[in-house]
């Protein structure tokens, strides 16, 4: 009987550890109000919702506030956002989406610098690649590092967002973004380009602006001073 009683106590025991190692893993997978590797989504919290939500409404796709609860209004934002930027408007921010906002959905911040002279992420380089291939392919090589400088000048402008998805995705600021031309594959001459100017190439000497005087219909724009023109693209 006492031998009953102790693998009973034993297999009482340890169910109850298991128990306890299921409710811990649970909870590590929410802390931060997202799973590794996992998707943010309405009922999502913490966080990475919160740095969702702050990146949406600087850029004008969200008019609530940032409280990291991911809620119906949320989802709308992020749809509307995935509408405006070529990606599947499912409302569900996945590794597609998240790299379109410039943040990662593991890791402790996932935060990007978008500076030329802080950390960098993949992410970057690649939305930074995607600009330069979308607005400047065809364009010669010091035409194409010129557009990547105008989008790093802007992040560290204190008028526009401080990141580069922030300045890309900032609306009505690029017209590959506007057509949908951002989602197309860089080739390797608009990485190099991108990268050449995230260390520190800037042959627009801080311009801010530039637009095609073939093309531009914007009278504001068209009577910004032009410091430099290169290629079919003025500077100001």
């Amino acid at each position: 009987m006492q031998s009953v009683g102790k693998r009973r106590f034993v297999f009482g025991a340890l169910a109850l550890l298991l128990v306890l190692a299921l409710l811990l893993t649970a909870a590590a997978f929410t802390a931060d109000g997202v799973a590794e590797a996992a998707v943010l989504k309405q009922g999502s919290t913490g966080d990475k919702v919160r740095e969702m939500q702050q990146k949406l409404k600087s850029w004008g796709y969200y008019d609530g506030s940032a409280d990291g609860i991911f809620g119906t209004a949320t989802e709308s934002a992020v749809k509307y956002f995935q509408r405006r930027n070529g990606l599947s408007a499912d409302g569900i921010v996945g590794s597609a989406t998240a790299a379109a906002l410039g943040m990662t959905l593991s890791g402790s911040s996932g935060g990007s610098s978008g500076s030329s002279g802080g950390s960098v992420t993949s992410s970057d380089l690649n939305l930074l690649a995607r600009v330069v291939y979308g607005e400047a392919r065809g364009e010669a090589y010091v035409g194409q590092v010129a557009v990547a400088a105008v989008v790093l000048n802007r992040v560290e402008s204190a008028s526009f967002p401080n990141t580069i998805a922030g300045v890309v995705y900032q609306s009505g600021a690029f017209d590959c973004v506007a057509d949908g031309q951002i989602n197309l594959t860089p080739d390797s001459t608009a990485v190099k380009a991108a990268q050449d100017a995230l260390n520190g190439w800037d042959p627009t000497y801080g311009c801010l602006f530039y637009y095609n005087p073939a093309t531009a219909t914007s009278a504001w724009m068209l009577s910004r001073p032009v410091k430099l023109a290169i290629g079919n693209h003025n500077f100001c």
